[in-house]
């Protein structure tokens, strides 16, 4: 696939402020990588070699990661004398094409889309946040869009359930069911595919793209849903970063399409 993906990685990250205190949420590892990482090398799997990272809050820690990728992910040599610096093994080295754009630290989700859309021009995009990882089938989702014909589809996954269910009766458990993930509706979990009208439908860097610009475009016809009934957990909380790492250290985690 040729659509470059565009990354939202600008939030403060409010409810992870344990980890977020001193570094941005998509810089928060799992398995010893930052979440964006893992959310590129799952589209990079589907053949997207291009991002654009919009960066905001703490957005040098991810510059530094970039700009240092070669070298913390490689063996080199370096002679100290000169500060000459020669790599080993390149083929650690991602085939990645990186543009990290600038987009305000006040800046909403809304604008951030806009500006990156400006920035690629009338090219077709996927779009993503930079806390949630998936086993998403990006061709399939790609498809739909295409089939579709709209300006812009999301993802619809099931929210991982939280809490388990009790049936009562005279004041004591009769049973005890664990929540099941059906039973929560479908909410948006990322992973979208937007034509570059999209910017028409944000005014500025204030808009949040939840909620004016997608709601326009429902009530226009013009947003598309891709049902996801497989893996997907967003890193909102500690839990969820719990989850995430537990999941990882067990093996084989879901989202590992690479």
């Amino acid at each position: 696939m040729t659509c470059p993906v565009v990354i939202l990685a600008g939030g403060l990250g409010t409810r992870l402020r344990e980890e977020t205190e001193v570094l941005p949420k998509p810089m928060v590892e799992i398995g010893g990588r930052p979440i964006l990482w893992h959310i590129m090398k799952t589209y990079a799997a589907f053949g997207c070699r291009e991002f654009v990272i919009c960066l905001g809050y703490k957005g040098d820690y991810i510059k530094d990661f970039f700009l240092n990728y070669t070298a913390h992910h490689g063996s080199l040599s370096l002679d100290l004398a000169t500060g000459e610096a020669r790599m080993h093994t390149k083929e650690t080295v991602e085939p990645w094409l990186v543009h990290l754009l600038e987009t305000g630290a006040d800046t909403m989700t809304g604008g951030r889309i806009r500006r990156a859309s400006e920035f690629l021009g009338p090219r077709r995009f996927f779009a993503t946040y930079g806390d949630g990882v998936a086993d998403i089938d990006l061709h399939k989702l790609l498809a739909c869009h295409e089939a579709g014909g709209k300006k812009a589809t999301i993802t619809a996954v099931r929210p991982p359930a939280r809490f388990g269910g009790l049936t009562m009766k005279d004041g004591h458990v009769v049973s005890f069911d664990e929540k099941n993930q059906i039973n929560e509706g479908w909410i948006n979990g990322g992973y979208m595919v937007l034509e570059p009208e999209i910017a028409g439908y944000i005014d500025g860097d204030a808009s949040i793209l939840e909620r004016t610009p997608m709601e326009a475009l429902a009530a226009e016809g013009q947003l598309a849903a891709y049902e996801h009934g497989g893996f997907w957990q967003c890193m909102d909380t500690l839990r969820d970063l719990t989850t995430l790492r537990d999941i990882w250290n067990a093996g084989a985690p879901p989202w590992k399409v690479w």
